[in-house]
């Protein structure tokens, strides 16, 4: 397929879209939430696109690199490279006033975030894009949602697979066509809203003796184990009424809160967080109701009812006591809703 020219574009671009990118790409010593970025690449975008410049950068992360086999950043080449607090000045003057872009963003603004907090400075990011969303939203005939397998539906050549500098610019080049095809068919973006990490505190990270590879979701913050429920589940969510203390909540793909600060508020609200969909489940909350996730297929196949992100924020505002307990004080309201000038 050849990249679409701005000629092939017949509809004025729409106003509505934003002004201007970072498509961005990190490299990490892993997957988990007390990993660390070891190289970061932000390629810088116009509105129509078009690449205006590009940088790079190494991060020491203070620790073990993590998978050398993959990202090939050994300990010796991030020893001397700069720490993240000494880079976040230039990271934040190359994000300032764009939408960051990423395959996959959740991962790549998490890690980004976390960075941030800890050297307790707020990122000047507000609203980013997932590529991986607006393939979804354009209906690209993708055998999956690899960047390989879009670089190569729109015949962009990866050269070095896993560098960030590089990763950053094959998705530059397959942002650009989709970006256009987006606008000719009047497709809207798929923008979420960034909210930096302010409820997150350092701790001790553990040393580790090689790369073992977290299956525990443990973060940067002290960690707790959640209490189970103590509520019954009173049954499945209904539409025009509250939540109800006990009900079974499930969670599916990318959200504009921290996943983990969401379930959080969801708990101190007596409900029981779910990972995953079953017939008990009496709600599944999810940006992305059309994917093809594990979750949304079996809520579409039991009749779980469903709700987006936002929708869910305002549901928490209000949640219905358990039968024959007296109404709890009123919790917290979750990132999303703190701030009412943003709504």
């Amino acid at each position: 397929m050849t990249m679409l020219d701005d000629r092939q574009t017949a509809a004025p671009w729409p106003t509505a879209y934003p002004q201007g990118y970072a498509v961005v790409d990190v490299e990490t010593t892993g997957l988990a939430r007390d990993d660390r970025i070891i190289s970061a690449a932000v390629y810088r975008l116009d509105a129509l696109g078009n690449v205006e410049d590009h940088w790079y950068t190494l991060v020491n992360p203070e620790r073990d690199p993590g998978p050398v086999w993959i990202h090939g950043l050994t300990s010796d080449v991030l020893e001397g490279a700069p720490l993240f607090p000494e880079v976040a000045g230039e990271l934040s003057a190359r994000l300032a006033d764009r939408v960051l872009v990423a395959h996959n963003a959740a991962f790549d603004w998490s890690m980004i975030a976390r960075e941030y907090a800890r050297a307790s400075v707020v990122a000047p990011v507000e609203q980013r894009l997932c590529t991986i969303a607006l393939a979804k939203e354009l209906r690209l005939p993708l055998p999956n949602h690899k960047l390989a397998s879009l670089a190569a539906h729109f015949g962009v050549v990866q050269q070095h697979a896993h560098h960030a500098l590089d990763d950053a610019r094959v998705l530059a080049e397959a942002f650009r066509p989709s970006l256009h095809a987006a606008a000719r068919d009047g497709v809207r973006l798929p923008l979420l809203e960034c909210r930096p990490l302010t409820e997150w505190s350092d701790s001790p990270v553990t040393p580790r003796v090689g790369y073992r590879p977290a299956r525990q979701p443990n973060s940067w913050r002290p960690s707790r184990k959640r209490p189970a429920c103590p509520y019954p589940n009173p049954g499945r969510y209904e539409k025009e009424r509250p939540l109800k203390q006990g009900m079974r909540v499930a969670f599916s793909g990318d959200t504009s809160v921290d996943r983990e600060l969401l379930e959080d508020r969801a708990v101190e609200a007596g409900l029981h967080v779910a990972t995953s969909v079953s017939r008990l489940t009496s709600l599944l909350v999810t940006n992305d109701p059309d994917s093809a996730t594990s979750k949304t297929q079996k809520a579409k196949a039991f009749g779980t009812p469903v709700v987006d992100e936002s929708a869910f924020t305002h549901l928490l505002r209000d949640v219905a006591p358990a039968d024959g307990t007296a109404l709890p004080r009123q919790a917290t309201p979750p990132p999303s809703e703190a701030t009412p000038s943003s709504e």
